[in-house]
């Protein structure tokens, strides 16, 4: 899709996408998969190309003549009713097919034993005794990604990852951070017990070796307990491909696809295999927006991220070919969300710094509140990595500031680390620059110059987990948290935690971090000191002045532009040697604007700052 072009917008499938499985009879309980009722359970599943379906469970012995399923229309949906049984029975469904006879987990189960058990009748009743919990505003995000197996692994040595429960058990310590959504790596279950979650081989169930679906309400409903707002990792752009039950589910496929879920031809192929959902194909696009619908509505998730949207777009990295059916289906997953649900965030990993990815539905666009933006980690990325000082970009930091879509600045995230950004050939920011050694001077000094940027730039800004104290490495699904780090980096957790506190304004002087406005001051590449005021109606309270110094040495008495004259008062500076004892904590100070123009403003002052060092400077009352 051409960066300047939408794609038509189309609901080719109207009756499909309003449609949860259709019944002939007016007695049949509707919805997909296993559906408890008073009496029993009923099961639909939609497989087509079936001469004949049975659901078999512990409620019948496993048997596949007691419980066969009636065929109800042309499309291919077959139901039954099982008076007596119970939500916690296992089952499966038992197909007669051309290709002979398979045995196969429900594609809707909710629940499984395992990704090569069985599936489990779910409770969908839960106490979420909760109110309604208020989601930060988007403009107040701030993010802390994490993924389930390792944040909290307890146990090292033992082969089962952690789970939702010892996540709960860290909450004091992101309270204490001061992140305020929690950005969860994908838990549809997956093949084995430890992965990244990026390969879902039961759509609708949850992790067992996580702790499965009662388990993950539960620490949802925890987490909105303590403050934190849920956003959701989910993955469209292929299934699979490892114990993928939907792999030629009711027998049929051809040019050795994999059948009803996927596409038979060249469009099937992506990084991950030949396993990309058929979009165009009405019982598909609806399995797709029964789950993204499932995580908001039955799991009270407040976002979701869908990983590399792209691939859902379009067959190949370079957008080619288009894939219209993959841009209506999230036009439709989006306009829905938006509608039901319009506090829910919905953030595309599409990294082609695409507008239409967060255009909305009306204007042709995909309809997503956000967007990672490769145009920010990149190069902060590479201007604290570079080894020497020259190297370093001002002007591509300046781009990396003031880049937006659709001229609104929170329609990006913005980070230094995430988990694609610290593995695939990458490493933690920390290690990059000095492998192996986060006590090294330039890795603390340079690595925590990138975090101020997330939290002083305008956008969503985000952590990976460990980041505040240093994590090093790059992230694997076997190497646990390295918790001992908050100790031994308490005082980068402490200068973390400041950061956040400005950004969200927790001391009233900042409001305007939080703010769409920035303007670049001064982008020196002699000096490699950039500087810059962020707003957002401006004033006392309001006006922020950003200083950064990307060279080893400091700058004395640097004279740059200010926005208004008088008192600015320094709130933080980041060479504190409280926040290391390798830091050298640089005589900075706050400082006075004299009238007459510098960098195009209307004054001046002079500022002292150390190396590698960030100051921040808010409008101070002048009365």
């Amino acid at each position: 899709m051409p960066a300047t072009k939408p794609i038509a917008r189309t609901r080719p499938y109207p009756a499909a996408e309003v449609r949860r499985g259709r019944a002939s009879a007016p007695a049949a309980h509707p919805g997909m998969g296993a559906i408890p009722h008073a009496a029993g359970v009923a099961f639909r599943v939609w497989a087509p190309h079936a001469e004949s379906v049975a659901v078999v469970g512990t409620f019948n012995n496993f048997d596949k003549a007691k419980n066969p399923l009636t065929r109800e229309n042309d499309e291919g949906y077959w139901y039954a009713d099982v008076p007596g049984a119970k939500i916690g029975a296992e089952y499966r469904f038992v197909l007669q097919t051309p290709a002979g006879e398979l045995s196969k987990i429900d594609p809707y189960a909710r629940e499984v034993t395992n990704s090569v058990g069985n599936g489990v009748v779910h409770d969908p009743n839960f106490d979420w005794g909760e109110e309604f919990f208020p989601s930060p505003k988007w403009n107040e995000m701030v993010i802390y990604e994490l993924h389930v197996g390792t944040f909290n692994d307890e146990k090292p040595d033992d082969p089962m990852p952690a789970t939702f429960e010892s996540i709960v058990r860290r909450f004091d310590h992101l309270k204490r951070l001061g992140v305020n959504c929690i950005q969860v790596m994908p838990v549809a279950e997956f093949a084995g017990d430890r992965s990244w979650g990026y390969n879902p081989a039961h759509m609708f169930a949850v992790e067992s070796s996580y702790g499965g679906p009662k388990k993950f309400k539960e620490f949802v409903r925890e987490a909105h307990r303590n403050g934190f707002a849920v956003i959701l990792d989910v993955v469209y752009n292929h299934f699979g491909p490892s114990d993928l039950d939907l792999w030629r589910f009711d027998g049929w496929s051809e040019n050795d696809g994999g059948g009803i879920y996927f596409y038979q031809d060249w469009r099937n192929e992506t990084p991950w295999g030949a396993t990309r959902p058929d979009y165009g194909r009405p019982e598909v696009r609806q399995f797709v927006r029964d789950n993204a619908l499932m995580w908001v509505e039955d799991y009270h998730i407040d976002g979701l991220r869908m990983d590399m949207t792209l691939y859902i777009r379009s067959v190949r990295a370079d957008g080619e070919p288009n894939l219209p059916d993959g841009w209506t289906l999230m036009q439709w997953v989006n306009g829905e969300i938006r509608e039901k649900h319009p506090n829910t965030i919905t953030i595309a990993e599409d990294l082609q710094h695409n507008d239409w990815i967060t255009k909305t539905v009306g204007e042709g666009g995909a309809g997503y509140g956000s967007q990672w933006d490769d145009q920010f980690v990149h190069p902060i990325r590479e201007a604290v990595i570079a080894a020497e000082d020259e190297h370093r970009s001002m002007g591509a930091v300046a781009g990396a500031l003031t880049n937006r879509y659709n001229a609104d600045a929170f329609q990006r995230v913005i980070y230094s680390e995430s988990h694609d950004e610290v593995a695939n050939g990458k490493a933690r920011v920390v290690h990059e620059i000095a492998p192996g050694d986060p006590k090294n001077w330039f890795a603390q000094k340079r690595s925590t110059l990138a975090a101020a940027l997330v939290f002083t730039a305008p956008g969503i800004p985000m952590l990976f987990q460990g980041q505040e104290f240093l994590e090093g490495e790059w992230f694997r699904d076997t190497v646990p948290v390295d918790w001992d780090k908050r100790a031994e980096f308490k005082g980068i957790v402490r200068l973390y935690r400041d950061l956040i506190n400005l950004r969200l304004n927790r001391g009233g002087q900042t409001r305007g971090l939080a703010g769409q406005h920035v303007q670049v001051i001064r982008a020196d590449e002699t000096a490699k000191v950039i500087a810059f005021h962020r707003w957002m109606e401006g004033g006392e309270n309001d006006s922020v002045v950003v200083v950064v110094n990307f060279h080893r040495d400091a700058r004395e008495n640097f004279r740059i532009g200010f926005p208004a004259p008088g008192a600015w008062k320094l709130l933080l500076n980041s060479d504190w040697e409280g926040y290391s004892t390798l830091f050298g904590n640089h005589p900075s100070s706050d400082a006075t604007a004299e009238v007459g123009e510098c960098d195009g403003l209307p004054n001046h002052a002079a500022v002292n700052i150390g190396p590698y060092s960030v100051l921040v400077f808010a409008q101070a009352h002048n009365s």
